[in-house]
Order: C-alpha cells, then structure tokens, then sequence
C-alpha cells in the first residue's frame, strides 16, 4: 500500500462516499483512500428498511456507484476498522492493516444501534437493522416467522412493521413514550401515524417499557412489558435509536459533546481532520444551537460542503461558505411518504394544512409566529416550497398555512 499522504476518510457509508465522490468532482487530484468495514462496495442504508427488505431491490440496486466507478475515480476502497489516529505523525491506524499516512482525515464513522438494556438481549432472534447483514437475516427470519415484536416506534420501526405487515405477519409494536415518531414530528403526526399503523392491523402499545425479553432453547419467545404483559414473538426487531460513534476521536484527544464537534466548516480544532455525517455536532442555525442529526441527506450535504472546502471553493465574498444547508428527511411507511423538512422544537405550534383523512396532508410548525419546519404526507409540493421558504427568511404566517385557498407558491415572488 502506498504511503503517499493525500485525503482518508473513515467510513464509507453515505457520507463517506458522497466526501470521496464530491472531492473528485471538485477536482482534488491527489490519493483518495475510502476506509470502511464492511465488506463490498458503499450502499445505500435507506431501502434497508423497505424496497431490500420487501425483495423489490436487490444488491445492485442499493449500491451507492458499481465498483468500477472507484477505479475509475481512482478511489481506493479499503476493507479494515480503524483502530487509531496518530495527529502527530497524521497517520491513520488500521486492525490488522497498514497504517495510512494522511494530509487531511475526513471522519464519518456514523452511528451504531442503542442496544436495549434489558435481561434477555442476547437470545438468538432479537435482531437490530443497520446494516446489509442485518438485513439479510431480518430477510431470512421474516420467511419463517409468524408474529413479529418491534420495540420502538421511530422511522426503522415504523417502516419495517409496515413491511412485514404487507407480507402478512402478526406485529405489535411496543413503545415507551405516549405517542410514535415522538422525538421526529408534532403530536398530530404522530396520531396520523398511530391510526395508519392500526388501520393496517398492527397492534401499537405505546407509554408501554420493556422489562426483558423470554425464551426458550436460546431463542427469544416474548416480550415483557412494564404492565406484567408477554407478548409472543417469533423474532424481535428493536428500533430505539443510534449511539454517535465517536471513540476514534475522542482516544484522539477531539472534542466530543454528543458528536465529533466541528465549527461551521466541518472543521475539528486540528486543522488536519473534519468531520461529518451521523457522528458530527455542528452548529446550526435552524436548531439554534449544536445538532446533531441522523440524516442521508444532511451527511451528503455535509460532504459536499467540506469538499469545496478542501479543495479551495469559496463563496462571493472570498472565503469558504460555511455549512448552511436546510435538514430535511424523509420515511416510506406502506403507500405513505412522509417529508420533513426543517427543524421544530417540542413546543414549536402545529398548523394542519390539508384533511388528514385525505391521507394527503401537512402541519406547518412554528415558533412564536415563525416557520420552522414543515411535516407533510404524500404532500410534496408543500415539502419542496419548505425547502426554498426555510433557505431563506420564511415569510409565512400560520393563518396563511392554515388557509387552502392561499396560494403558497406566492410567498416564493416576495
């Protein structure tokens, strides 16, 4: 392996790439190292939970780029964990590997499932879904299994109920807070959301905790709730959140606070090493404050940025545009597409634009009379005018949103 120094980013997930692919596109054209430890080319994580689970996309169809556009690109893929950052020698220790010098490291190491905290957890049949593997086993198990126990009920799994009801199984998603998408979207979605899940035959039981799991032979067979309650399970699915993974940094000596902190550059404070993606505290406008959020579209944002950055973009006034990019998300949950975009606080208000049971509806969100996010369902053009209002000042009163009759596309010629 060349000990040429040029640019190591670790993990190579959708940041990873996007920073690796973006930096090309730039034109940097010095030595490109992409460090991941899964084995095969980048892929997408989304469909994890939808279209590969349900069969409707294979491999192929969720790898990021195939793996001559690496070679192509003269990006080398490097199969290996990282194990340490010497900043002094800048140079990137691999298990097992050879060191990789590098001139600028570039962290995107993501996030890791929160594993549940109860006795039982380590039966055979309680899965996470994060990765192509878990996937595939989640697949397999799906073939045989009969009633499904899904604990939490955020995007994952939301979505994986909904397809494992299509594919005809028993589910009963168990969550401890008193409404579904909680921490995601307003009290009105998520009542939405609770109907939509009932409609389609899932049994939800929500402000219910999970005491431990049963089993019998080694292999999961229920779930206990706070209420004394088992639910039988043939396999369990649990969704209760991500873990920042920051150790590399932090054995570093880089400040860590809920995330890798990085300033409005993606910069850490050695000038050497940025950072992006899941595992990155940044500050941001629309939060107010530093975020870290658990986004596609924030960490290919964020890579796109830090590539102008390292390969000399600057913004009109001559120096490099600071990361400013509106967060939106998104979740596939059946035939319901919901968009989010924005960032709403838990007390942030919540206008209803449009019949919830039209099934094609939005809630404008605001604070002290301001727009701050938008979450629609299979309303996308209310999601697309978010996205141009929130790039600027929004200009929106919440009697405008409430009102079908105003023409919102009017507020985009002010």
């Amino acid at each position: 392996m060349s000990d040429i120094p040029g640019i190591v980013i670790v993990g190579a997930g959708q940041g990873g790439f996007q920073a690796a692919a973006s930096l090309r596109e730039s034109g940097y054209q010095g030595r490109l190292v992409l460090v991941g430890d899964e084995p095969g080319v980048p892929y997408q994580r989304p469909p994890l939970s939808k279209a590969y689970m349900k069969g409707e996309a294979g491999i192929e169809q969720i790898e990021l780029r195939p793996a001559a556009f690496y070679a192509d690109h003269r990006i080398e893929l490097v199969n290996a964990r990282a194990a340490a950052i010497d900043r002094a020698a800048k140079r990137l220790l691999l298990q097992g590997g050879e060191p990789l010098n590098y001139a600028h490291l570039i962290l995107a190491t993501g996030a890791r499932n929160r594993p549940l905290p109860v006795p039982g957890r380590e039966l055979a049949g309680v899965f996470y879904l994060r990765s192509r593997a878990d996937a595939d086993a989640l697949k397999q198990r799906l073939e045989a299994a009969r009633r499904v126990v899904v604990i939490g009920a955020g995007f994952i799994g939301l979505e994986f109920a909904a397809v494992a009801r299509a594919l005809g199984h028993e589910v009963t998603v168990i969550e401890a807070a008193a409404r579904p998408l909680a921490r995601a979207v307003s009290p009105d979605m998520s009542a939405f959301f609770a109907q939509a899940h009932a409609a389609m035959g899932t049994k939800l039981l929500l402000g219910a905790g999970v005491v431990g799991l049963t089993g019998e032979g080694g292999h999961v067979t229920g779930v206990e709730t706070t209420d004394g309650a088992v639910h039988p399970a043939d396999f369990v699915l649990v969704g209760i959140g991500v873990v920042p993974n920051v150790e590399l940094a932090a054995e570093a000596g880089l400040e860590v606070a809920n995330g890798i902190v990085v300033d409005a550059h993606l910069a850490t404070a050695d000038p050497s090493i940025s950072a992006l993606g899941d595992a990155v505290a940044y500050p941001s406008r629309f939060a107010g404050a530093m975020a870290r959020l658990e986004s596609v579209q924030n960490a290919v944002d964020q890579a796109r940025s830090l590539a102008h950055r390292l390969t000399g973009k600057v913004s009109p006034t001559g120096e490099p545009a600071p990361f400013d990019a509106v967060p939106w998300f998104w979740s596939d949950q059946a035939d319901l597409k919901l968009q989010i975009v924005g960032l709403a606080g838990p007390t942030d208000a919540g206008v209803l634009r449009g019949d919830p049971a039209s099934r094609r509806f939005s809630v404008f969100r605001f604070r002290e009379g301001v727009l701050t996010a938008i979450e629609s369902v299979n309303r996308p053009a209310d999601h697309m005018l978010g996205r141009r209002l929130l790039a600027g000042t929004p200009a929106i009163t919440p009697e405008q949103a409430a009102d079908e009759s105003f023409e919102l596309k009017s507020l985009l010629g002010r």
